[in-house]
C-alpha cells in the first residue's frame, strides 16, 4: 500500500483511512480518537498527503501507514527523545519517526502520553 498512498490527492484523514485495510484502518482510528482525546482543540488536516493535527499554526503529530508499519511523526525535540529514550528501545526511531510494527498492538498508553508531551511542548512556545 505504500506505492499507492502516493498516488492520490487526500483531501480528509477518512480518505486516506480509506485505502487501507480494515485492520490497519482500525489502528489508525484508535490513533486518531487517543490525539482527539489529549488535544480536543486540534484541528485535522492532511500535510504531505499523511493525517496531521495542528494546535495554532503548530503541527501536533502526524501518522501514516505502510506495509509492515504505523509510523507517528513530529520533528521530535532533543526533550521528547530524553523522555521517551527507554520506552522506545526496540522499535524504530528517526529524528522525526517513530515506527509501530502492524503484527504488534499499539501501545495506546504511550501514544497517549508522546501526543501530551508534544501539546506541553507546543503550549510553552505559545
Amino acid at each position: 500500500m505504500d506505492f499507492l498512498q502516493w498516488q492520490k490527492d487526500f483531501k480528509t484523514i477518512a480518505e486516506y483511512h480509506g485505502i487501507f485495510s480494515h485492520d490497519v484502518r482500525e489502528k489508525m482510528q484508535q490513533i486518531r480518537k487517543v490525539v482527539k482525546g489529549v488535544a480536543p482543540e486540534a484541528k485535522e488536516v492532511i500535510s504531505y498527503q499523511i493525517p496531521a493535527f495542528k494546535i495554532g499554526k503548530k503541527y501536533l503529530i502526524y501518522y501514516s501507514a505502510y506495509t509492515k508499519h504505523i509510523s507517528l511523526s513530529s520533528p521530535w525535540s532533543e526533550a521528547f527523545r530524553k523522555k521517551f529514550a527507554s520506552e522506545l528501545k526496540g522499535l524504530t526511531v528517526t529524528k522525526s519517526a517513530i515506527q509501530l510494527p502492524n503484527k504488534d498492538e499499539l501501545p495506546l498508553d504511550l501514544i497517549k502520553r508522546i501526543v501530551a508531551f508534544r501539546k506541553w511542548e507546543i503550549d510553552q512556545e505559545q
